[in-house]
């Protein structure tokens, strides 16, 4: 799964101005890291509702992008897959949200908490809901779910390195509905709080 979405080589495609790539993956990574104190702190009883991932995504990207907590309204390919138009997002996040919630609510054993995950990041994904933060945000939320489950949050992968490509083939290959490679980098890294 590649992603062909937005990315920001411009000042004028963010907020600040900045042009500096360096600082700009400075400003995203002190904003994701925001998010994440802030799944931290929530309540894990909470719902998981489509008001819910924008607010997350607004306090990951807000700082810096104007597109931040707002559904995409361009077209994009990502990878093999087209995902949805962006009149119909709206209807997928909510179907999306609705099936996720009953997997988490009738899932019990191992097993079923890591498909509940994959389904979390893996759907979420293919979705597309933004302009971009979309893998970065699929992960907080798949870390709400394990969290849910008592489980520590994952990374599934480090931006340098082997593991980064690990994700992608993975990814890939769950384009074509083989989740096996997904559901082992999960399963590996899953550990109990």
């Amino acid at each position: 799964m590649e992603d062909n979405t937005n990315w920001t080589p411009f000042p004028d495609d963010n907020l600040l101005e900045i042009t500096d790539k360096n600082l700009i993956n400075e400003y995203e990574a002190k904003g994701l890291a925001i998010a994440e104190f802030f799944v931290l702190e929530m309540d894990i009883e909470t719902m998981i509702s489509t008001s819910l991932i924008l607010q997350i995504h607004q306090i990951a990207f807000g700082e810096l992008y104007d597109w931040a907590g707002k559904w995409r309204t361009i077209q994009v390919m990502v990878g093999q897959i087209e995902p949805p138009a962006p009149n119909q997002i709206l209807q997928q996040m909510y179907q999306f949200i609705d099936n996720l919630n009953f997997k988490i609510s009738i899932a019990k054993t191992q097993e079923e908490h890591i498909e509940c995950l994959v389904f979390a990041h893996y759907e979420f994904i293919k979705i597309h809901p933004f302009n971009n933060g979309n893998g970065r945000t699929g992960r907080i939320l798949m870390n709400i779910v394990a969290m849910k489950y008592n489980y520590k949050p994952l990374k599934l992968y480090y931006r340098d390195g082997e593991s980064r490509k690990n994700y992608i083939q993975a990814m890939k290959k769950a384009d074509f509905g083989d989740y096996t490679h997904l559901i082992k980098l999960i399963t590996e890294e899953l550990s109990a709080f």
